[in-house]
């Protein structure tokens, strides 16, 4: 009896393998781990991969707010900007916040994007366990979040910061929502507001949060009227009519206005908004419409995904809008018929509604759709597939025992294509390469960018012909590209001394410039290009005429203050080097302004900007040579 009692005691103090699962909440931490796991296996290529001339100088490498770390001047700079014609303070705050810690390191930026979308996975799983009360069929909706190649975008891509951080308070909103739904009271509804105002805060795109509520209500919280959802687990509130519960989410639609109103604002503020003459209304609706079933497709077979599908413009054809209107008015047709399997309802609508911000109707940029647009909109397709798929087994009576195995067979398949994916962002030359390979038509921006990254790389050579190939003398759909291409190829053409042919460019993009900051920029570069051939005369014209159509234009500033200190008037040099740094301070511009300090005996003045540009820096010696050859020349 004794031994009996010994060896039962040791099998009860040996460890279990199985102890795990042997609880629901046990079970739902191994898989949030699992999903966690697979996510940083898959995603870890990007670790390897450095930044992109894709808005990551922008936003990140040559942002001086940004390179300044975290501090309270930026915070208060990230609040009041609408740079890059956009107000996303939250994401200026973390990108400052991963400068302060990383520096200029890629591999720390990515990884962050990493970490955030491997929470939103987990977020995503937790959530819609948490209202459907479906453990596996929510665990596969968020594999096929975490592991689809169309979101490879929104992670590799560092400047997209703003899509994996919106998404994380997107999320926990909705599972505020469902503990609200549980037992309604103003501080759980206040918990819902403020996290969708920090979504809001990291990007506009989760401006269809309230609209995506009343759809949860429907399925699977079954709060509408008196019929509940056979298929809700549940039943947090007394039954509710449809106009009390819009009526509920009347501050969240508030806010949805009031981030409208600001995007817009900070969209023109950023010359982002395209003209309408180019873009009519005729061209915005059919390439929604095409662009929908173009979604679908990436969504079921994700291949030749690309950084950019630019508008095609006068190329979609009357078939093609024919086809794609029929397509989704079939689908939704379908869906009405087979209402009372509520999901299908749901996820269709989650993917038309979340889409339409984003599909052109107010043309902003230069692009016809984005695989970044599909991170918040796949969520519904992945749900109608992964429920649809369990629940036509059941309809039929047919075993559920092979849809281990497939699901298994579709997550690796997705995961291989994934891992390739995130190769292609490696660097600018890599990207822009494969951009050009699967882009079928109106390759222009994609040579511009690639030259930009050959040059970035210092293969000149390589770099003049694909901008020449951008300038493409047969496109003749518009000149609102060509302007700053111009721009571009007098920049390449005066970097490697034809300064002659800079000038032509230069003139040229004026002539051609839509807006006032072109002609700003335009006046700017000739100024630069007549000083380089030392007609100083015309290099002031140009830089005064630069400065009155934009008096806070920091090159020409900083140009008028080398002709001043040309001509020994340091304290005019000082005066413009000074000013162009309150607007937009650069580590070579401080050291101008301290070398211009330093001449004119103010020693204390000129250790403070040396100072301020060691700060600044993130290659003090390229930065000393860059302010030696503006002096040179």
């Amino acid at each position: 009896m004794a031994s009996a009692a010994t060896r039962f005691q040791g099998e009860q103090l040996r460890p279990n393998p199985f102890r795990l699962f042997s609880s629901p909440e046990n079970r739902s931490l191994v898989l949030c781990l699992l999903l966690v796991v697979v996510s940083l296996a898959v995603y870890n290529p990007v670790t390897r991969n450095g930044f992109v001339n894709f808005d990551d100088p922008q936003y990140i490498t040559r942002n001086p707010h940004v390179t300044s770390g975290l501090t309270w001047q930026t915070i208060l700079w990230s609040f009041s900007t609408f740079e890059q014609a956009n107000w996303h303070p939250l994401t200026w705050i973390s990108h400052a916040l991963d400068y302060q810690l990383f520096g200029a390191n890629p591999t720390g930026h990515h990884y962050v994007n990493l970490l955030l979308h491997a929470a939103n996975a987990v977020l995503l799983f937790l959530w819609l366990q948490s209202a459907t009360g479906f453990t596996w069929r929510s665990l596969m909706v968020a594999a096929l979040f975490a592991l689809h190649p169309v979101n490879v975008e929104s992670v590799a891509w560092a400047a997209e910061r703003k899509n994996v951080l919106s998404m994380l308070f997107f999320l926990l909103a909705f599972l505020a929502y469902d503990w609200y739904a549980r037992r309604p009271a103003v501080g759980r509804y206040g918990g819902v507001f403020f996290l969708f105002l920090l979504g809001l805060m990291s990007k506009p795109q989760v401006i269809a949060f309230p609209f995506l509520l009343l759809l949860w209500d429907y399925w699977p919280l079954g709060r509408y009227g008196s019929q509940s959802s056979s298929m809700s687990v549940l039943r947090p509130a007394p039954a509710r009519s449809l106009g009390w519960l819009v009526l509920e989410k009347s501050p969240l639609f508030l806010l949805c206005a009031l981030s409208a109103v600001i995007t817009m604002k900070a969209q023109r503020a950023g010359n982002a908004i395209h003209d309408a003459a180019i873009y009519t209304l005729r061209l915005r609706l059919g390439n929604a419409i095409v662009s929908y079933s173009r979604y679908l497709g990436k969504a079921c077979w994700p291949t030749g995904l690309s950084p950019i599908y630019p508008h095609p413009l006068g190329a979609i054809r009357a078939w093609q809008v024919g086809f794609s209107a029929l397509l989704l008015l079939v689908v939704t047709l379908l869906v009405l018929r087979y209402r009372r399997q509520r999901y299908l309802l749901v996820g269709w609508f989650w993917f038309l509604g979340t889409l339409v911000p984003m599909l052109g109707l107010v043309q902003v940029g230069e692009q016809a759709m984005a695989d970044r647009y599909a991170y918040q909109s796949f969520i519904g397709l992945f749900l109608i597939a992964t429920w649809g798929m369990v629940e036509w087994t059941a309809a039929w009576k047919l075993s559920r025992a092979p849809l281990a195995p497939v699901a298994i067979l579709v997550l690796l398949a997705l995961s291989v294509s994934t891992y390739r994916q995130i190769g292609y962002w490696h660097d600018g030359v890599t990207l822009w390469s494969y951009a050009l390979r699967v882009t079928p038509a109106r390759k222009f921006l994609i040579h511009s960018w690639l030259a930009n990254a050959l040059d970035e790389q210092e293969r000149f050579d390589e770099a003049v012909p694909e901008l020449r190939a951008a300038l493409d003398p047969d496109r003749q759909d518009h000149q609102e590209e060509d302007q700053f291409l111009h721009l571009a190829v007098g920049i390449y053409d005066q970097k490697h001394g034809h300064v002659e042919e800079a000038i032509a460019e230069y003139q040229t993009a004026l002539r051609m410039a839509t807006d006032s900051q072109t002609r700003a920029d335009a006046y700017s570069d000739l100024g630069s290009a007549y000083r380089q051939m030392r007609d100083y005369a015309q290099a002031r014209e140009s830089f005064a005429a630069a400065l009155q159509i934009d008096p806070n234009q920091s090159m020409s500033l900083i140009g008028m203050g080398l002709l001043a200190q040309e001509r020994r008037d340091l304290s005019q040099a000082i005066s413009y080097y000074s000013l162009a740094m309150s607007h937009e301070p650069t580590d070579v511009g401080y050291l101008l302004l301290a070398q211009a300090e330093a001449q004119a005996g103010h020693s204390a003045e000129a250790q403070a900007a040396a100072a301020r540009a060691a700060r600044l820096t993130t290659d003090p010696d390229q930065a000393r040579r860059a302010a030696a050859a503006l002096l040179a020349d």
